[in-house]
């Protein structure tokens, strides 16, 4: 069994994750921290559970959802993962960020990549990646099967869906992959997502206005 944290950071309100097992190791999802005090609520976190850091993994690679990166990497020296189709974001989130008022130098290229149906262990549990295109070209979500979770980052919220007039946005292609990637999920699985509060599958099948 897994357990996870949630931390909202930064002005734009990002969703980060800890997930960890009773192994001691976690992994870091979308750190999105901005300062000082912010950092401290999720590493405080971490000694106070005991927990070892892993790596980072990424549901996708704008600016809002990076910021904490390289003072995890800095601390921790672990790596960093996302989907190659994120890369092109990734290597501009920091120009991006100017635009939204986020002052960030360069971010650190991926250690390596993840794919659609990878396999992430986790001490004796495991997360599966789930591309769900659209939001962003290389977006994906992250199912803990056993423990009943998701998270999935922008694509799917609760009562709506990610914004997809941003580059490498396509509205069509993020309904597909809400609807075959997301929706055939067991509905009482939890929607952990990049903002706001979490739902199930059920839920959203049900009622999102989106569908």
């Amino acid at each position: 069994m897994s357990y996870l944290e949630k931390f909202v950071f930064n002005a734009f309100q990002v969703n980060t994750y800890l997930v960890w097992d009773d192994s001691g190791e976690c992994i870091i999802i979308d750190p999105a921290f901005q300062d000082e005090s912010e950092r401290e609520r999720l590493t405080g976190f971490m000694t106070e559970k005991s927990l070892s850091p892993v790596r980072i993994i990424n549901t996708h690679c704008h600016v809002d959802h990076l910021l904490g990166i390289p003072g995890m990497k800095q601390v921790y020296n672990i790596p960093f993962h996302c989907h190659r189709q994120e890369t092109s974001l990734l290597e501009k989130a920091h120009i991006m960020g100017k635009a939204f008022g986020i002052d960030a130098a360069p971010f650190p290229a991926p250690d390596w990549f993840l794919e659609h149906g990878e396999i992430i262990d986790l001490g004796n549990s495991r997360l599966k990646a789930l591309a769900v295109p659209g939001h962003s070209p290389g977006s994906l979500a992250f199912y803990d099967e056993k423990t009943e979770f998701v998270i999935t980052g922008d694509a799917l919220f609760a009562g709506g869906i990610g914004r997809t007039d941003l580059p490498g946005g396509n509205y069509d292609q993020l309904i597909q992959s809400i609807s075959t990637q997301l929706f055939e999920l067991p509905e009482d699985t939890v929607i952990w997502p990049g903002h706001g509060p979490s739902s199930t599958i059920g839920e959203e099948v049900r009622s999102n206005p989106f569908f």
